[in-house]
Parts: C-alpha cells; sequence; structure tokens
C-alpha cells in the first residue's frame, strides 16, 4: 500500500512521518433502535463489547496490542464504560479504557483523541467510538435537595447558567428556525429525504455489512428500527409542533432517542501499510466551537468555520459532509453557515431516520464516510464530519481519503 506523505492541509505545512498520520482503518456497530425498542434490555457496556469484538476479528490486530480504548458516552450514569465494556469483550485486562463526555458530540470527540494520540507519537493502535443505552440509562437525582431528605429527580443536567439561557434541545431548535429562517416545509423536506436515504440504504445492503448481531432474550438484533418506508410529505405536514405553540419542529422533523454503540479503528499510515491495507480514511485536523447556548444548533457550522480558516480548506472542497440530524432546523442552517448545498451531505440518511444514540451519533459520521468512501471516493477527496452539542459548542473533523 502507498500512501503520499506530504500534507499540505497539515496545521504545520511539511511531511507528517507515516508513523504519525492518523487513519481509520475499519469500523463496525450494532443496529440503531428506538427508546424502549428492540435493544431495550441491553447496557451500554453490553452494546459496546460485541462491536469491540468484532472490530478486532475484522482487524487481524492482536487484542494485547491495542493501546487504548476511547468511548464517548453521555447518559450511562458514571463509571467507565470503555474498560467494562472492553472487558466484557475478552480483550485481556492489561488493555486500558477511557470514557469521555461532549454530549452528543462525544463519539466523535473519542475518535479525534485517539488520533491526535497517533499524532503525538503516544501509541499505534486504539478502538475508539461511542456508545448509548437511552433505554437502560440510570435515573438521576440531587441527593437531599428537597426539605424533607427525598431524593430531586431531574430529566437532563445544566449547560448553561440561568443568566445566559439554558434552553432545551427542542427550544433551542425553535430559536434557530425562527433566527435563520428554516421554514416548516424545508424542515419536512429534509426529514423526508433522511429516511428515504436511510430506506435505500438499507435495501442495498450498505447497512448489513457493518452492523454487529446484539443477543437480546427476544433473539439477535441486526436491523436499524427508525428509518421509515412508508413516510410520506401529507403525513409530515399532519405532525404539530412539539416544543413551542405555532412551531415548526415537529416529532417528524427531529430525531428519536436511540440505543446504539459504533467502533472504529485508529491507527498510523505505518501500520495500516503493513497489514497490506488499502483504503483508508486519514484524519487532517478537528476544531471545537463555542456559540450562544440558546442557538446551540449551529455550533456545528461555527467549528466548521473555524476548521475551514485553520487549515485553508473551503466547503467547495469538499467531497462529502456528515452532520448529525439533531434537528432539521439546526441541520439545516448549519449547512447554510458553511454554504453546503443539502445534497452534498447525509448521502445515506441521518438521526432523523436512524435515531439518536447520543454518545455514538458521532462516531456514526466518521462510519458513514468510510463507508462511502470506500464505495466511490477518489484518491485525496475531502470530507467533513460535524455536529453541534448542548450547552452551545460544536465539533468538526476534517478527512482525507486514501486509496
Amino acid at each position: 500500500m502507498s500512501f503520499a506523505s506530504a500534507d499540505p492541509l497539515s496545521p504545520t505545512p511539511g511531511v507528517v512521518p507515516d508513523d504519525r498520520q492518523p487513519v481509520i482503518l475499519l469500523g463496525r456497530r450494532t443496529a440503531f433502535t428506538r427508546f424502549n425498542g428492540a435493544l431495550r434490555g441491553v447496557t451500554a457496556a453490553e452494546l459496546l463489547a460485541p462491536v469491540l469484538e468484532a472490530v478486532l476479528a475484522d482487524s487481524g490486530l492482536p487484542a494485547a496490542d491495542v493501546d487504548d480504548v476511547i468511548i464517548g458516552n453521555a447518559v450511562a450514569g458514571g463509571g467507565n464504560v470503555a474498560r467494562l465494556a472492553l472487558l466484557t469483550a475478552g480483550l485481556p485486562p492489561a488493555v486500558p479504557g477511557v470514557t469521555i463526555d461532549r454530549q452528543c458530540g462525544s463519539g466523535l470527540e473519542a475518535i479525534v483523541l485517539a488520533c491526535r494520540l497517533v499524532q503525538a507519537g503516544a501509541g499505534s493502535l486504539y478502538l475508539a467510538g461511542g456508545v448509548e443505552s437511552t433505554s437502560t440509562a440510570p435515573l438521576r437525582a440531587h441527593r437531599l435537595s428537597s426539605t424533607d431528605g427525598a431524593p430531586d429527580f431531574y430529566d437532563r443536567v445544566r449547560f448553561s447558567p440561568d443568566d445566559i439561557g439554558d434552553p432545551d434541545m427542542g427550544v433551542a431548535a425553535e430559536t434557530v428556525a425562527a433566527a435563520y429562517g428554516i421554514e416548516r416545509e424545508r424542515q419536512d423536506s429534509f426529514a423526508l429525504r433522511s429516511h428515504r436515504l436511510a430506506v435505500a440504504a438499507g435495501h442495498a445492503g450498505v447497512f448489513a455489512t457493518e452492523i454487529v448481531d446484539v443477543e437480546t432474550a427476544n433473539g439477535p438484533v441486526s436491523v436499524d428500527s427508525g428509518p421509515r418506508p412508508t413516510l410520506t410529505p401529507s403525513l409530515l405536514a399532519r405532525f404539530p409542533a412539539v416544543f413551542t405553540a405555532g412551531g415548526t419542529v415537529t416529532a417528524g422533523n427531529s430525531c428519536g432517542d436511540a440505543d446504539g454503540a459504533v467502533v472504529v479503528v485508529v491507527t498510523s499510515r505505518a501500520r495500516a501499510a503493513s497489514l497490506g491495507a488499502y483504503g483508508c480514511l486519514a484524519f487532517v485536523d478537528a476544531m471545537p466551537a463555542g456559540v450562544d447556548p440558546n442557538l446551540l444548533g449551529i455550533g456545528g457550522g461555527a467549528a466548521a468555520l473555524r476548521l475551514f480558516a485553520r487549515t485553508g480548506v473551503s466547503a467547495a472542497q469538499l467531497g462529502r459532509i456528515e452532520f448529525t440530524e439533531a434537528f432539521a432546523s439546526q441541520t439545516l442552517a448549519s449547512l447554510d453557515l458553511i454554504a453546503v448545498p443539502v445534497e452534498r451531505a447525509n448521502l445515506q440518511g441521518g438521526a432523523i431516520a436512524l435515531g439518536h444514540p447520543y454518545g455514538a451519533s458521532g462516531a456514526l459520521l466518521v462510519l458513514r464516510l468510510l463507508s462511502q468512501c470506500r464505495a466511490e471516493a477518489s484518491a485525496g477527496e475531502l470530507s467533513l464530519s460535524a455536529l453541534s452539542i448542548a450547552g452551545g459548542l460544536g465539533l468538526a473533523a476534517l478527512w482525507r481519503w486514501e486509496s
């Protein structure tokens, strides 16, 4: 396998040694299923373990060679799901694991961190991705916060102080829709496109090759439950606004909570070449961003703009883009912000169709790019993965296909 070693897009222009150039070698995932659906009794660690096993088996690499397992997670309730899952998967106790939380950016953050470690020379083989079991996430409560000493249960953590604003996700999606002129018809059209593309990809067998069976009491689960082949414009138009009276954000043009796990193998260009591996997604750079928490939906667009400025890449140079579809309004606003036509984004559908297992969704963006590029990309093609994050954050990563 031959890779060019000059990297003009590196923040420090010049030669990137093959042993410091991070690449995504391969990836696998579970099916994504609706909250309290087919995977409702499977914990986050139980979702993650078979995917870790599968990527190791696919790679042919010894488990003992893994430098670290880095996993994003948002609502599992603490602990270290990465470590628990790797031991459940049968990896040696000498393999470490770490779990990180940047909410729905966690899975992408985990992969970026693994790439940075390869760049730094800290290691050459990482299993990275994300997992979420929204169905088994623990209940949360503040200890002794009420006058009678009873636990005070709450639905979500705080992301911003009240004097700035800490809106619920749906309310923020409405604010973005109003601020950026994203009409209801456009949101519904985008949602319908997501379902149709995901259904088409499923029928073509694209997803089947990457999905790992998860055993449950009712048998193995291996099919995404979200994509709806019978969805129509007229049906979408009947959905009422759910977050703001008279609003435009509905259950039809928003994602659903989901359960799922995604893991990719991050290694160096040199190690990939030693394996005889052909076709890798090379990491170029990544950038986070902060925005007004009341307009949190544009965080992904803001991060992409920072990344463009840092690397000198323009949106016109991108072959494809994957953006987490938490809400159609915020995805469209962010794509508008970075001047990317909808036709170039989310070519196999997104979270509106597949669902949103928070900690895993960012990792799915990378797996989608890897799958698409392996099928049809030309050498050197640039791609972008980006998402908006609770609390007014965004994260974007730039990739280059190396065949």
